[in-house]
Formats: C-alpha cells, structure tokens, sequence
C-alpha cells in the first residue's frame, strides 16, 4: 500500500500497465499489445513527424518543449540500452491514461495516433536540454 495514493492496483489491464518498469513496457491486452508509459505520470503528446512520443517533465512552455526534443533528436540521443522492445501495430491506437477503464473513454481522453500496420522498435530515454527536461520514446519501423 501506498502511504500517499491509497493501494496500488495489482490485478487486470491497468494493475499490469502499472507494474511496467522502466520507462516503456508492453502489457498483453486480449490479442493485442498495449505501449504503456511507465516512471511517473506526464503529459505526453505525438509527435508524428518524428514518430515521437514526448512526454513533459519539466519545461516552461510546451512550445519550448518540442523545440528541445527536436533538438535532442537532431544530436541523436543516447538512447537507454533497458528501454527498447519491439511492438506490432495492428491499426491506429489511442494513447490515454491507463486509470480510465477503455469502455469508459470519451473521445476528449485520448489522442488517435494514425500509424501504418506493422512491427516498430520502440526506445526511451531520459533528456535535459536547458530548462527542458522529457522523456523521448520514438518508433521506428522494422523492415
């Protein structure tokens, strides 16, 4: 139990998005693979461009935010060896916070993310640029 949240879910879909390690993971959801964000909960918005996940740690505007991910994919990131894993994507997918129950989303809590079938590596990593600091996790397509 969590002195500060109440007790900490163990069982299900969302028990299993918050057992995830790290700052990526995959969790079984009927046939299919979910991406869970794991580390503590951000904002986080797509990039589509990039195929970029970014997710707001710290920054002082959201404009300054993706100018600094822009620039650290541009560096080429260090990315974490422990962050990657490969993922198949089957259709277009929804990113929303996992502590709402799916059949209860409303088209407000999510954002549709329009990605071609097929199967992605996925990456992480931690990134300072300034007063800017995020979490990158970006998709590549495997060939």
């Amino acid at each position: 139990m969590d002195d500060n949240d109440g007790p900490v879910e163990t069982s299900g879909d969302y028990g299993r998005a918050c057992a995830v390690e790290g700052y990526i993971g995959a969790v079984t959801v009927g046939a299919r693979q979910a991406l869970v964000f794991g580390d503590e909960p951000a904002m986080t918005t797509y990039l589509p461009a990039e195929r970029l996940f970014l997710r707001w740690v710290a920054a002082y505007s959201e404009a300054e935010l993706v100018a600094a991910a822009k620039r650290a994919l541009a560096a080429e990131p260090d990315w974490d060896d422990d962050e990657d894993l490969n993922w198949e994507v089957r259709e277009a997918v929804a990113l929303f916070d996992s502590a709402i129950p799916g059949a209860e989303l409303e088209p407000d809590d999510r954002l549709i993310i329009d990605l071609e079938p097929g199967q992605y590596r996925v990456r992480a990593t931690y990134m300072k640029d300034e007063d800017n600091w995020m979490i990158l996790v970006q998709l590549q397509p495997e060939t």
